[in-house]
């Protein structure tokens, strides 16, 4: 009895294996999406576009970045992608607009969303990119820690960073947000991937912390399908499914 036994579990295991195989062949027919955080937050900041994305049968992946510096966040990413079974739409927030520009700029990587986010180009920074507009108010409430880290105030998280959320989740926010390395706005981006794969673009114009001007000029720079939404700078919090709806665009238009 206990052989039998054996050989009918063995034999569930295979067939649940062989179905497993199957479904991993399927989803790597369609591209996985991997999204990467920006500055004052961690992966969790993706959270109510998530679940929309795997509704419609997406694979997703959200990186959480070291925020220690570009090559860090870089390599963060880079080892999202690598584990991916197919193609991918990379996705990026803010910060993590610096960190695609750079670890998008490889064979699996098909298409770019930038979320409210740093475009930069070749040898630029995300810092110099703001030099021609005036400083968002959002960057009065950073502040710095001895190591050079930064962060936001209770204030700046609440009034500029996701003004358009309840005080109830700007608080949880300010207590998770992950501390940027200062230095990391000055670190040049050796590649731009966006000059050889399509791109897409969320404009915040309610931002506080990016001005609106500058994501705009950004978008136009870099040839994105543009969409404006009236939000703070976490738009991905505040109106998820619209964002969700520019990621899926992504997908289903990747090649």
């Amino acid at each position: 009895m206990k052989n039998a036994q054996r050989l009918k579990l063995a034999a569930a295991a295979a067939l649940a294996l062989g179905l497993s195989f199957s479904a991993g062949a399927a989803t790597a027919d369609k591209p996985s999406v991997v999204l990467v955080h920006g500055a004052f937050a961690d992966g969790s900041d993706w959270a109510k576009v998530i679940p929309l994305l795997q509704a419609k049968g997406v694979h997703v992946v959200s990186v959480q970045n070291p925020l220690t510096s570009l090559e860090d966040d870089v390599a963060a990413a880079k080892r999202a992608i690598d584990a991916q079974p197919g193609k991918v739409v990379l996705v990026g927030h803010s910060w993590g607009g610096t960190v695609i520009t750079e670890a998008g700029a490889n064979d699996k990587v098909s298409s770019l969303v930038y979320v409210a986010a740093f475009a930069p180009d070749a040898g630029q920074s995300a810092g110099e990119l703001g030099k021609n507009y005036p400083t968002a108010p959002g960057f009065a409430h950073v502040v710095a820690d001895p190591n050079g880290f930064l962060s936001l105030t209770q204030e700046g998280m609440a009034k500029h960073f996701a003004q358009d959320l309840p005080a109830a989740a700007t608080s949880v926010m300010t207590v998770t947000q992950g501390p940027i390395q200062g230095k990391a706005f000055e670190q040049k981006v050796s590649v731009a991937a966006w000059k050889t794969r399509p791109s897409w673009y969320v404009v915040t114009s309610a931002d506080h912390m990016i001005q609106p001007a500058q994501q705009r000029d950004m978008a136009k720079k870099i040839g994105a399908h543009v969409t404006t939404l009236n939000t703070s700078h976490v738009p991905q919090q505040s109106q998820p499914a619209k964002v969700a709806a520019v990621i899926l665009d992504a997908v289903s238009q990747s090649k």
